[in-house]
């Protein structure tokens, strides 16, 4: 038995533990969503701490985030639009075309990410002062963005390809990809930031240069002997109708990274007119704190979608039910435990990034406004990753663009208008919207799949009877 055998009937989500294939994904998920992190938050938590300028620094990378995100936009398009159908095809065990869905995404991620690199470039300074730089923060986010779109092709390789990667079953070696970046990440910041004295520059070359690494590993394991399906040449030439399957099942997670970015630029923009600078800082250092307790859910829904598609593809339907019970009602235990923390002690958090007297001041009230019943944001989570595993594109996008699109960004712009709210009406666009959004997303999911989902007897007697009538036409 070669290797590759042995790793596909390993990675078999049909058979033992549901929750036990779910953890053995999610667990180094979760620490590689962690280490992800790692990547921005170490170059916030330098910068922020900046002699003379940390402030002024901190909220000039804050402003690039947008960008960032567009870019993680694409990933997504690309990376979790064809993870999903690369799983669902593996169960059905077409792996051939689960080789061309990989191929066709990979083509399409150094595609997409040449023209963002190119566009990007030439309009980041009216984006800038769109996404609320002023003056005096626009230097520190021109010199930032100018060099971290120098590395997109390999942020998007080494994000968009692991999806890939965890989709056959390789927790760890996915959770290995973005561990080498990271870790390479926080060794090279302070020599960059402070000891060759680049500053934002420094952390944004620490950032591409580590990522460049982690594309090579990616690159280096899809393409070797390990894998159960490789990612090879001959697979990666263009086919229109699986680029649109790819896209219309990833455009809920490049909906959600859009519309991230608009209500980030939203927020800096009201921030800025009813608060100033300071408060875009504080947003930052928000957007910061939400990246990593977003983490264990975040692991915790991308560990089981694999689990969920592939048993979707080998019609065992009531694992697919366990995979969701058990998702859900641990989503929901850890966002109301890290609901408590965020609640009773922001002021560390917050430190984390910055030390400033009046930004703490500020910080801890808009802190504790914004994160308000954050666990209802795991109904969202946990809806949207069922909807995604199981190949539910439309009602994937609509309730990515619910919550953010049709919810935050009108509160956003209404809430601060309303009884002198001013920038509390902005951090509580967000608490809002958890509440409306992750509930209709869930209910939704409960009664358009979980109750529409037959039992393994039905399908195995509907399958039983396809395949008689199948013979029965060979006969004739």
């Amino acid at each position: 038995m070669n290797k590759a055998t042995s790793n596909t009937q390993k990675n078999n989500f049909s058979k033992g533990s549901v929750a036990g294939n779910i953890l053995k994904l999610a667990v180094p998920m979760t620490l590689a969503q962690l280490i992800n992190v790692l990547y921005s938050t170490i170059d916030r938590i330098y910068i922020g701490h900046l002699p003379n300028a940390s402030t002024e620094a901190l909220t000039g990378i804050g402003l690039t985030l947008p960008i960032i995100t567009i870019i993680t936009a694409f990933t997504n398009l690309f990376g979790m639009g064809g993870g999903p159908l690369f799983s669902i095809e593996r169960g059905r065990g077409d792996t051939d075309r689960a080789g061309r869905i990989m191929g066709n995404s990979f083509s399409m991620l150094l595609l997409s990410g040449l023209i963002l690199m190119i566009l990007c470039n030439l309009f980041k300074r009216p984006m800038l002062y769109l996404f609320g730089a002023s003056d005096q923060t626009y230097p520190y986010a021109s010199a930032y963005i100018t060099v971290y779109l120098c590395g997109t092709l390999f942020v998007m390789i080494s994000l968009g390809m692991n999806f890939f990667i965890n989709a056959q079953g390789f927790g760890m070696i996915g959770m290995l990809t973005v561990s080498i970046g990271a870790v390479l990440n926080l060794i090279l910041d302070p020599i960059f930031i402070f000891g060759l004295k680049a500053g934002v520059r420094g952390a944004a070359l620490a950032t591409i240069l580590s990522q460049a690494v982690s594309a090579l590993w990616v690159l280096r394991f899809l393409t070797g002997k390990q894998a159960i399906i490789p990612l090879r040449i001959s697979q990666m030439h263009l086919e229109i109708p699986l680029i649109r399957e790819i896209c219309a099942l990833g455009l809920a997670g490049f909906v959600m990274a859009i519309t991230n970015g608009s209500v980030q630029i939203m927020c800096n923009a009201m921030l800025a007119r009813y608060g100033g600078d300071l408060y875009v800082g504080i947003m930052t250092v928000i957007n910061s704190v939400r990246e990593i307790i977003n983490m264990p859910i975040q692991g915790l829904t991308n560990g089981a979608q694999p689990v969920m598609s592939f048993n979707y593809g080998a019609r065992k339907y009531s694992r697919v039910k366990s995979a969701i019970r058990f998702t859900t009602i641990w989503s929901i235990f850890f966002s109301t435990l890290l609901w408590f923390f965020l609640f009773f002690f922001p002021k560390y958090f917050i430190q984390l990034f910055n030390s400033d007297p009046s930004l703490l001041e500020a910080g801890i009230p808009a802190m504790r406004i914004y994160f308000f019943g954050i666990f209802m944001m795991s109904f969202q989570f946990a809806g949207q990753s069922v909807f995604t595993a199981l190949g539910k594109s439309k009602q994937a996008v609509f309730f990515s663009l619910l919550r953010k699109a049709i919810i935050v960004i009108p509160l956003t712009l209404w809430l601060p208008t309303v009884a002198g709210l001013g920038t509390s009406g902005v951090f509580l666009a967000e608490p809002v919207s958890n509440f409306i959004g992750g509930t209709a997303c869930f209910v939704t999911m409960i009664f358009t799949v979980w109750k529409k989902l037959p039992q393994d007897s039905e399908a195995t007697e509907a399958t039983e009877s396809l395949e008689s009538i199948d013979s029965v036409k060979s006969v004739k």
